[in-house]
């Protein structure tokens, strides 16, 4: 059996980590999802897991008072972040092969990984904002030394609002701390277990201890710890085959085994074929039991939960790869070099550890992290965009940044900003960014200056621009330095490690220009912030007196995303959700649209209608009159288009005899409060398959291409034309 390892594991500090990342998702599932899960079996109540959901209270009630939740954990999409995950510690006392890359990877030092004041006031803030379930993770948490004081901490902010304090660990030494752990406060344990087979455990993790693992599970189910969830990663060709031994395994034991999607982190030469979807496994459990049961689950949970009707215990999947639930994510992550990371499959963190020992005050924290959640996007790619993207190494999830070495050659660079006063400093202005694959530099400030400075991993996304920063005689000691600082270097796509999507830094349309020895911002689109320059400097000036003009600019650049109108999707509403828009507050204005496209038909049906000796009849016509009746059923086709009146719609075909091709083009006009864009485009579109139709007959090789808006008048946003 061990012959099929190679990939998941039951535990492990880099299973942990790892298991972090799986169990981020996996055990990520938030605890009141139990309370939904309730068999349709008579005796469900009598189940642990049952007795345990009915214990859960509801999240945000204070008697019949509903508490306002917290604007800096609520994304853009409305989704309300109630649960943190906390590594704290990138060890591990197991070297899973699905986890660890075959060439190791390099442990951050101590004093950059949070200390245990840190993390407790971390966790202080979020709870006072809202969180009410942590949990730890690592690596494998159970090996940090002052596990139980943080625990103990935790249990403290209970009259906070902290309503669970759960841990993610391989079980190696769980029963020897179990008690111990408990009486500090722990509430729920995550136990990672990718085999029943003590030979194929060793071979994955490449550790002995599958027998300690094993005790660790009786031992929190002596305890009482319900519901104790046991973290499986399935992987194809390595431990497919027990995926109903583990089910088995749920007949005598109230335990919650969750089958984990096998997913791509670097390191763990993930491939397709590996992957066994959520699907497929269902049906090898079905197969042997046809009456399994679908449990309820609640909107934030990971797992899709599952029940053999008279089992103890149950079942779930966490389908990252093959059906996402990023809508109901509810889920930030802070990692043991203590960066905030508001998605498990994203690239951008910014560092709160950073930021409190730069004596960041609260009010501040709260602005970093309310930036960095506003930004988490609505859903993480699909299988295929995951499987291509860089991310770190899953024992490094919660840990610190995979760095890349750089292909050039340029060392440092500063631009001299300085803030006048402590008050005028932006929120983010002692906060280092780390990015992934782009171009450019990342800076962090130092002592109230901005400094951009390689160091393998404070790089960032660059613009496409060049970036012109260059400064007077005042903060340049030669002409020789200034000349040095005039010469930028394009970063490598693959030198950085972690793309930054906080809104305060980074656009593409942005430069800085020299103008009466006075930086300025030019800008081109809106919702954009000014780059970096990275600047070659051989001979790095030594730290100048700078005056309030620096300081007056780089305040205006930390301002620009509240001051700039950004763009929105005003069809999706603040959930993400599909939304017609109102347009009762409009005027009436007389709009009009004009669109085209083209459909190429070939030499032989080109001469057929040309001819029109087409057997359906004269295509041209036929085709006109749809491309009118379109235009004016475009409201029954497009769902959030308005249904309004139209003075007028032209559709107009002619025939290009060189490329064999009809072009189509059509005007729609109104006197409405909205536009007619879509009209015309629904109009030269019908028209199009409607030629299509008439000539299948003859050839299926025509292709309809180039379909797009030639110009609009009318309406708040002014015309428009295509060039």
């Amino acid at each position: 059996m061990a012959a099929k390892a190679g990939g998941q594991v039951a535990g492990g500090l880099l299973q942990v980590s790892a298991r972090s990342i799986y169990c981020n998702i996996s055990t990520l599932r938030h605890i009141s999802s139990c309370q939904q899960r309730k068999s349709p079996a008579p005796s469900a109540s009598a189940s642990p897991l049952n007795r345990y959901a009915e214990k859960r209270q509801p999240s945000h009630f204070q008697g019949k008072d509903v508490l306002p939740f917290s604007e800096f954990l609520t994304d853009s999409f409305g989704r309300q972040h109630t649960y943190l995950r906390i590594s704290l510690t990138e060890r591990c006392n197991l070297r899973c092969q699905y986890c660890m890359p075959e060439e190791g990877v390099d442990l951050t030092p101590k004093n950059k990984l949070l200390s245990t004041e840190e993390i407790i006031t971390l966790s202080r803030l979020f709870v006072k904002e809202g969180i009410e379930k942590i949990r730890l993770t690592g690596g494998e948490p159970l090996i940090r030394k002052d596990l139980l004081d943080i625990i103990g901490a935790l249990h403290t902010l209970r009259s906070a609002g902290l309503q669970k304090i759960s841990i993610t660990t391989n079980a190696l030494t769980l029963s020897k701390k179990l008690q111990q752990l408990k009486t500090a406060g722990l509430d729920q344990i995550n136990i990672s277990l990718d085999t029943l087979l003590p030979a194929k455990f060793e071979f994955i993790t490449r550790r002995k201890g599958w027998n300690k693992v094993i005790e660790g599970i009786d031992a929190a189910l002596e305890e009482e710890m319900h519901p104790v969830k046991v973290n499986c990663v399935v992987m194809r060709g390595i431990n497919e085959e027990e995926i109903c031994d583990f089910v088995q395994w749920t007949q005598d034991k109230a335990i919650d085994v969750r089958f984990i999607e096998y997913m791509p982190f670097d390191g763990n030469k993930w491939n397709s074929k590996k992957m066994v979807p959520y699907q497929e496994m269902l049906g090898i459990i079905r197969a042997r039991w046809p009456d399994l049961e679908r449990l309820s689950d609640e909107v934030s949970d990971t797992s899709k939960a599952y029940r053999v009707p008279g089992f103890a215990g149950q079942i779930g999947f966490i389908t990252s790869m093959s059906d996402n639930f990023c809508g109901g994510c509810n889920r930030v992550r802070i990692t043991a070099d203590g960066n905030l990371k508001v998605c498990l499959f994203g690239n951008a963190e910014v560092s709160l550890r950073d930021a409190l020992r730069s004596g960041t005050s609260e009010p501040e924290l709260l602005e970093i992290i309310g930036a960095a959640v506003k930004r988490k996007k609505k859903q993480h790619a699909g299988m295929l965009s995951l499987a291509k993207m860089k991310n770190r190494p899953m024992i490094l999830i919660d840990n610190k940044h995979q760095t890349v070495m750089p292909k050039f050659t340029a060392k440092y660079a500063q631009c001299h900003f300085k803030s006048a006063t402590e008050g005028m400093k932006s929120p983010m202005y002692n906060i280092k960014h780390c990015s992934l694959p782009g171009q450019g530099f990342v800076f962090y400030s130092q002592n109230s200056y901005m400094q951009t400075q390689y160091d393998g991993v404070s790089c960032r996304h660059y613009s496409k621009k060049t970036s012109d920063i260059s400064g007077d005689k005042e903060h340049h000691q030669n002409t020789k330095e200034k000349d040095q600082q005039k010469q930028y270097t394009n970063l490598e796509s693959d030198c950085v490690t972690d793309i930054d999507t906080m809104k305060y830094w980074g656009s593409d349309y942005y430069t800085f220009v020299n103008t009466n020895n006075q930086k300025k911002l030019k800008g081109a689109d809106s919702g954009m912030n000014p780059p970096l320059a990275f600047v070659q400097n051989n001979n790095p000036p030594k730290y100048p007196d700078v005056d309030t003009t620096y300081s007056e600019h780089y305040n205006k650049i930390s301002q620009l995303p509240s001051e700039i109108d950004v763009p929105e999707l005003t069809h999706i509403d603040m959930e993400g959700k599909a939304q017609m828009v109102s347009v009762g507050h409009k005027k009436n204005t007389l709009r009009t649209a004009t669109a085209s496209g083209v459909i190429t038909v070939g030499k032989e049906v080109f001469h057929l209608i040309e001819s029109n000796q087409v057997k359906k009849g004269d295509v041209l016509t036929v085709a006109k009159l749809a491309g009118i009746m379109g235009a004016k059923q475009c409201s029954n086709l497009i769902p959030l288009c308005h249904n309004i009146p139209l003075n007028s719609i032209e559709v107009e075909l002619s025939l290009d005899a060189v490329s064999h091709s009809i072009l189509i083009e059509a005007t729609v006009s109104s006197s409405g409060k909205t536009g007619v864009e879509m009209e015309a485009l629904t109009g030269v579109t019908i028209a199009a398959l409607t030629v299509y139709d008439m000539c299948k007959a003859v050839t299926h090789k025509m292709v309809i291409h180039d379909i797009k808006l030639l110009s609009k008048s009318g309406g708040q946003r002014g015309d428009y034309k295509y060039k």
